[in-house]
């Protein structure tokens, strides 16, 4: 049996009617950027995270850029965030200029307060950029709680966590500015690059005119922006997949459940937190020491492919070995054993039963 990680052709089929009427639609009309096309799109988005504004954006990447430079991170700025989640959240730090500072992780794979060491209260990060990684939320409520008391504004990586709740809300309206990523393999992806940034109307017009340029009208230059916009058949993919979202989100955690409860004996599986709504972006086992690449070759050798979120943590790349607040050991042990399975919302039960009785089996031989 051929188990592949992803199955985004099955996604295409199931809104086919209204994705291509939309793209030929885009094409009549020579509409290609900007426009009533952005617009609508954006107010979607707006209600559907239960925002006061958004402004779509070319990437996930450009949203974070474009928040920091919105909240008016620069050079002078320290940002924490964590090194267990892709490169583009430290790399948007680098981008504007700001010194990126590494937190360690908690058990749900978030950026921990706990293990803040050596603070100085009166040096405070000017932004916590924090992940939610795998598809769900660290206590947001706990970090506000912080953030206000040192005058800390707040960033929320949400590449991975469009449609998640936290206390029953919707994540995009809980904190400064949340940033999306619609990259075709997230919970609701383009069929290429996309993001969008959600927040209060004076911040999110801000975050409008960096990624236009530094445009504030037509022939009005402000500030030193980028060219950050999203392209109108993004926009309308993007907008087609986000009604059959809800369900998608329904059936994979359905899915995940499962495997929690039948591999739960054998490997570390994911703990939903007790605040949120999980979402799982991806379905992410810790493996017991030293068995994790045994188990994927294992697993690819019976035609189940997998994948590693994340093998090296940031701070151990090449371009930011020297932004570590402190020992970072939890992130260092998450990227040795985590494994990404297979889940996605076309999953059969006869492919999952498959891939719990190969790992079963590995453990047990």
């Amino acid at each position: 049996m051929k188990i592949p990680f992803t199955d985004l052709y099955s996604q295409y089929k199931e809104c086919k009617i209204e994705i291509d009427k939309s793209i030929q639609d885009v094409i009549k009309r020579s509409d290609y950027l900007t426009g009533t096309t952005v617009k609508k799109f954006e107010n979607i988005i707006s209600k559907y995270t239960g925002a006061e504004d958004c402004a779509s954006t070319g990437s996930g990447t450009d949203a974070l850029v474009c928040a920091l430079k919105a909240l008016g991170v620069s050079e002078a700025d320290t940002v924490w965030t964590v090194g267990h989640t892709y490169i583009s959240t430290t790399e948007a730090i680098a981008t504007v200029g700001a010194k990126p500072l590494f937190i360690d992780i908690d058990q749900y794979y978030h950026l921990d307060l706990e293990k803040i060491h050596d603070f100085n209260p009166d040096c405070p990060p000017a932004v916590i950029l924090f992940v939610d990684l795998y598809g769900q939320t660290p206590d947001i409520d706990k970090l506000k709680k912080f953030a206000k008391k040192y005058k800390i504004k707040l960033i929320e990586d949400a590449a991975q966590s469009f449609g998640t709740k936290y206390k029953g809300r919707k994540v995009g309206s809980l904190v400064d500015l949340t940033c999306f990523s619609f990259n075709p393999v997230k919970n609701l992806g383009a069929m290429g690059d996309a993001g969008a940034v959600t927040g209060s109307k004076k911040l999110i017009e801000k975050v409008r005119m960096f990624r236009d340029h530094g445009r504030k009208s037509q022939f009005e230059y402000e500030k030193i922006g980028t060219n950050a916009r999203i392209d109108n058949l993004q926009a309308v993919i993007v907008q087609a997949k986000l009604k059959k979202l809800d369900q998608w989100i329904k059936i994979k955690r359905q899915i995940c459940h499962r495997y929690s409860s039948l591999l739960k004996n054998y490997v570390k599986i994911p703990k939903e937190a007790p605040w949120s709504y999980h979402t799982y972006y991806v379905y992410v086992i810790e493996t017991p020491k030293g068995s994790r690449d045994n188990l994927k070759t294992f697993l690819k050798k019976k035609g189940i492919d997998t994948n590693i979120h994340y093998r090296i943590p940031t701070h151990k790349t090449k371009p930011y070995k020297e932004h570590i607040l402190k020992n970072l050991k939890c992130t260092e042990n998450a990227c040795k054993n985590v494994l990404s399975l297979p889940c996605y919302h076309t999953l059969t039960k006869n492919q999952q039963d498959y891939i719990i009785k190969c790992i079963k089996d590995f453990y047990t031989k």
